[in-house]
C-alpha cells in the first residue's frame, strides 16, 4: 500500500510538472509576437503540427500595418521609460476639430486595424490619434503583457495629444486597447472628456480563459497557470490585471459596447465592468456582432451610438 501511494503521488508531480511546462509554453507564445523573418507558417498542417501547438503554443508573427500613409499622416514616435520606440498616426479631421479620440487596437492587431473607426471619427468631426501598442504593428518590441505595461503606451498617447493644447480628449480602445485604458486610468489618473470601451476583458485571467476555449480545450486550471505564467515571466503579477476594478477609477461618461456573439468575452465580464463604472455610462449591446469591429460589422447603429454619446 505504501509503495502504491509513493507511486501515486510521483506520478501526480510528473503529471503537475507536465502541466507545467506546457502552460509556460503556452504563455510564453501568447505574449511573444516573432519577426516575419524568424518563423515559418506552414498552410496544411498535419497531426504531428497540431499537437505541437496544443503542447507549446502557437507561433505568431508580428502583424504589419496595412494602410500606407501618405502626405496627410502625421508619423509620431514615442519612447517608453525602457526605450521601446512606439509610432502613432495624428490624423487632422477636414472641418474644425471638435476634439481628439486617442485609439488603442486590440491584441495582436495594429493601428491599421481601427483605422475604419478612425475615418469614421474624423467624419464626426474629430481628430484621431492611432498607436500601435509595444510588439505590433510598427512599433519596438516583441513582447506584450496584454495592457499591464501597455498601460504606459496609452499614458504617452494620452501625454501627447494633452501637451498639444486639446481640451477635448476621448480614449477609444478595443478588446485589449479598451482593458489597457482601464488600467492606464487606474495608474496615471489620466482625465480624458469621455470614454469609449469596446468588448474589453474582465481580468487577464478570463482574456487567457476565452484563448483557452478557442483552442476547444477545457478553461481550467489551464487559465490560471498560462495567467501566472504570463506574468512570472514578464516580472508582474498577471492576477491584478483587472479592468473591472479599475473602471471604479473613471471620472468622466462613458459608453461600453459588446457583441452578444463575443466567444471570448462573457455578458457576465461586460456586466460587472458596467455594473463598476460610477459615472454617466451606457451599455450598448450589438445582436449580430462577435468579438470584432463593432464598426464594420453593424455600421449604422455603431455609428448612431458613438455620435449620440460624443454629442451629450
Amino acid at each position: 500500500m505504501k509503495q502504491l501511494l509513493k507511486v501515486l503521488l510521483r506520478t501526480l508531480l510528473i503529471v503537475f510538472i507536465v502541466i507545467n511546462i506546457i502552460t509556460a509554453f503556452q504563455a510564453y507564445k501568447f505574449t511573444h509576437f516573432y519577426n516575419a523573418d524568424e518563423i515559418i507558417i506552414k498552410q496544411d498542417k498535419n497531426g504531428w503540427d497540431k499537437t505541437g501547438e496544443i503542447l507549446f503554443g502557437i507561433n505568431v508573427a508580428k502583424r504589419a500595418n496595412t494602410v500606407v500613409a501618405d502626405s496627410t499622416f502625421n508619423t509620431v514616435y514615442l519612447t517608453t521609460k525602457d526605450n521601446i520606440k512606439l509610432q502613432g498616426w495624428y490624423l487632422k479631421t477636414d472641418s474644425n476639430a471638435k476634439g481628439t479620440v486617442v485609439m488603442f487596437h486590440g491584441h495582436g492587431s495594429t493601428k491599421s486595424g481601427v483605422y475604419t473607426e478612425s475615418e469614421a471619427f474624423r467624419k464626426m468631426g474629430y481628430n484621431t490619434f492611432l498607436i500601435d501598442f509595444r510588439a505590433h504593428g510598427s512599433s519596438g518590441g516583441n513582447t506584450t503583457t496584454i495592457g499591464y505595461y501597455e498601460s504606459e503606451d496609452v499614458q504617452l498617447a494620452y501625454d501627447f495629444i494633452k501637451n498639444k493644447g486639446e481640451k477635448n480628449i476621448v480614449l477609444w480602445g478595443i478588446s485589449m486597447g479598451a482593458a489597457t485604458i482601464t488600467k492606464a486610468v487606474n495608474d496615471y489618473g489620466l482625465e480624458p472628456n469621455k470614454i469609449i470601451l469596446e468588448m474589453p476583458f474582465g481580468s487577464i485571467l478570463r482574456a487567457a480563459e476565452g484563448r483557452i476555449k478557442m483552442m476547444q480545450l477545457p478553461g481550467e486550471p489551464l487559465a490560471t497557470l498560462i495567467t501566472f505564467w504570463g506574468g512570472a515571466e514578464h516580472g508582474f503579477w498577471a492576477f491584478n490585471m483587472e479592468p473591472t476594478e479599475f473602471v471604479k477609477k473613471i471620472n468622466c461618461p462613458v459608453l461600453l459596447q459588446w457583441g452578444v456573439n463575443d466567444p471570448r468575452v462573457t455578458k457576465g465580464e461586460i456586466e460587472m465592468i458596467y455594473a463598476n463604472i460610477n459615472t454617466p455610462k451606457k451599455l450598448v449591446v450589438y445582436e449580430t456582432a462577435g468579438h470584432e469591429s463593432l464598426c464594420k460589422k453593424e455600421n449604422d447603429k455603431w455609428t448612431n451610438e458613438v455620435q449620440n454619446f460624443l454629442n451629450n
